[in-house]
């Protein structure tokens, strides 16, 4: 590293970065220091490699491999190990009938000729295991770390590593979408989107819930838990194999025709990627792979996540690197994936993980010994061969520090992500939810949580993903109605208080998120319309109960419930932003948080956003200042009857401006009722 530094390779664009934040000034040599590693590092691997393209596809060599006159080429890298050895049903499970040979570096290969048919040795969802000889002579059964297919085969508890080679394989029918100005993302679960108690599949949700995706006007979904985890209640964030897509949803074609169908409705499709941890089971996953407790992982303490109970990748490491820079080829060119949002990229960031840390905003948090820069360099590195190969990919950095300029270009000595999480909007909904009266909401606190980010870093806005809907905490919906949620939402019973201020609430605290938080925007399945319970996984705790493992979709669809209405606003909310995309424009102008009267108003893409967040009052003849003049008529209206409104605003008025300038806008108007509403000129 301090030859690195010595040598001082020049940050094309720093200076931009620093006119544009002039308080990182002072740590500019740190933006220099990590630009060179990541410049070394691939020039390195153009140099050793072949080019950054040869070596991220190395899931073409490594594991098992067809070779064109139809035998098997097998590589795998096992530094630790004294022998390696190739078994399964092809050869009745003799563990050392096929040796592979030893070769630099730690790395091992076998070639196995195609049989007296010309066919491959190995047939299409055979089983295999890699035999490792450790160094204490210790014989060790392992799934391949490029494994392509694994699945629990009868009452096993660990998983089988299946030859995945179908002789007809899917083939896509469908182009990629190209990448959207304006991201609206349906986080979304494969296994939990269905309201039956058991374990969804890939078909379900291709056949029942991208339609519904696409009638809600979101052009994004984001698959959680697709990479093959053992333990189903870790919601897919203890990897076991790396390079499989999990067999309890259906096979690897189901969830290759899922993505095509996707494509074919104009979805992006993101995979919720986890590089930051390794799930610690050895007889099924990474850990201990060949006999040392290193491998792709740091050896002692520094390789185990004490508070996730997982292995820690050493991203330092040059077979590490191609592991995981291969994976991410691997879900875009194999199964057509959009790209990615980086799960828990803080606890790769910093060597504390982030633990017990209360970020500050404090720049020094972000720089010095502290961070880890390899891990940086490696998520560096990642960025910039996704964008130079799949130049229409998206990736997303799931951060709780805050990292400056993580989401700007490398180039200027970014971390080259096309957009941050706003992770302090859902926190700051459920602090205001749990601690305030609605008559004390500070409408000056809400504006800067919701603008608080920074300059040209594009961010995703949330009100709430599916870390607030887990069991142990609540959905937005939970806190506002509650128990009355079970008991009160049928059309049929009369509203009450509660539901009808949880309604109009819900309504309001998404749409204030959707335009005035971020350049994205992010639902988590289900939340839009108020789904009435959290998300709980079977597990020893809940006796394996399915019952807070669905999706109840068809609350939505009826229409005695009250969640229609709330499924019809998140719809025509997303259908506007479609129209006039306000997430692909300027940051919104604020014109008014007034404290008394609990009302925000704010200015994007030509319309006014006028919010009343006041328990009580309603206004008549209330002015609001309009930059350009003209007429305005409403567009979204939340007390609409269609959204459970009680429809106290005329759609027929129409709104002129006059040229009295008001709240720092040139002209301004006066609407006759402030209510939440949305005027288009």
């Amino acid at each position: 590293m301090a030859a690195a530094v010595a040598r001082g390779v020049s940050v094309p664009e720093l200076p931009r970065l620093l006119a544009r934040d002039p308080y990182l000034a002072p740590f500019a040599p740190d933006f220099q220091r990590r630009y060179t590693l990541f410049h070394d590092r691939l020039k390195n691997i153009e140099e050793n490699e072949g080019g950054l393209d040869k070596f991220s596809r190395s899931y073409k060599t490594f594991g098992v491999n067809q070779l064109l006159d139809g035998g098997l080429y097998c590589k795998e890298w096992a530094p630790g190990a004294e022998a390696v050895f190739l078994t399964g049903d092809f050869n009745g499970w003799n563990p050392f009938s096929h040796p592979y040979k030893k070769m630099d570096y730690g790395k091992w290969e076998l070639i196995i000729p195609p049989g007296q048919d010309g066919f491959s040795p190995v047939p299409h969802g055979s089983k295999l295991k890699v035999v490792i000889r450790s160094k204490n002579g210790e014989i060790l059964y392992r799934i391949s770390p490029w494994a392509k297919y694994v699945a629990r085969v009868g009452t096993n508890v660990n998983y089988d590593w299946i030859h995945w080679d179908p002789p007809l394989p899917y083939l896509r029918k469908h182009p990629q979408p190209k990448k959207p100005k304006s991201l609206r993302i349906y986080e979304s679960h494969v296994g939990i989107a269905s309201p039956e108690g058991k374990v969804a599949s890939y078909k379900n949700f291709t056949d029942n819930i991208l339609p519904k995706i696409k009638d809600l006007g979101y052009n994004c979904v984001q698959l959680m838990a697709i990479m093959e985890h053992a333990y189903y209640a870790s919601f897919g964030y203890q990897i076991t194999s790396f390079f499989a897509a999990s067999s309890r949803y259906g096979t690897p074609d189901d969830l290759k025709e899922l993505i095509d169908i996707a494509h074919s409705l104009g979805i992006t499709v993101l995979l919720d990627v986890v590089h930051s941890h390794a799930s610690n089971n050895s007889e099924d996953g990474l850990n201990k792979f060949d006999g040392t407790d290193s491998c792709f992982f740091h050896s002692g303490p520094r390789g185990t996540h004490n508070l996730w109970d997982s292995r820690l990748f050493d991203y330092s490491n040059w077979e590490v690197l191609r592991f995981l820079l291969s994976n991410l080829r691997w879900w875009i060119e194999e199964y057509g994936f959009d790209g990615f949002r980086f799960d828990g990229i803080t606890s790769m960031l910093y060597h504390n993980h982030g633990i017990g840390t209360g970020f500050s905003g404090d720049y020094h948090e972000y720089f010095g010994l502290h961070v880890d820069e390899d891990a940086l360099v490696y998520l560096i590195m990642a960025n910039h061969m996704i964008h130079l190969l799949h130049p229409e990919s998206i990736t997303v950095a799931e951060d709780v520090s805050g990292m400056p300029a993580l989401c700007c270009p490398i180039a200027q000595g970014g971390g080259g992500f096309d957009y941050r999480l706003a992770m302090a909007i859902p926190d700051k909904w459920i602090q205001i939810i749990k601690e305030l009266k609605d008559e004390d909401w500070n409408m000056g606190n809400i504006v800067h949580t919701l603008t608080n980010r920074r300059y040209e870093e594009k961010y995703i806005a949330y009100a709430e993903s599916h870390d607030q809907a887990l069991v142990g905490d609540k959905t937005l919906a939970f806190w506002l109605m509650d128990a009355e949620m079970y008991t009160n939402m049928s059309v049929l019973s009369p509203l009450t208080p509660v539901i009808d201020r949880g309604i109009q609430l819900h309504k309001m605290i998404r749409l204030i998120t959707h335009a005035l938080g971020g350049e994205g925007y992010l639902n988590f399945m289900g939340n839009e319309f108020g789904h009435p319970e959290w998300l709980d996984f079977p597990r020893k705790g809940n006796n394996e109960s399915y019952h807070y493992a669905r999706r109840q979709f068809h609350l939505a669809d009826d229409h005695i419930l009250r969640y229609r209405f709330l499924n019809t606003f998140d719809r025509d909310m997303n259908k506007l932003e479609e129209r006039f995309g306000w997430l692909a424009s300027p940051p919104a102008f604020v014109t008014e948080n007034h404290e008394s009267n609990k009302v925000i108003i704010f200015e994007r893409a030509n319309l006014i956003f006028i919010f009343n967040f006041h328990p009580s009052k309603s206004y008549t003849e209330y002015r609001v200042g309009a930059e350009t003049p003209g007429k305005y008529k409403i567009a979204l209206d939340s007390d609409a009857p269609e959204y459970g409104g009680h429809q106290r605003l005329d759609h027929n008025t129409e709104y002129f401006t006059e040229q009295y300038s008001h709240n720092f806008r040139s002209n301004s108007l006066l609407v006759s009722k402030s209510f939440l509403s949305v005027l288009i000129m």
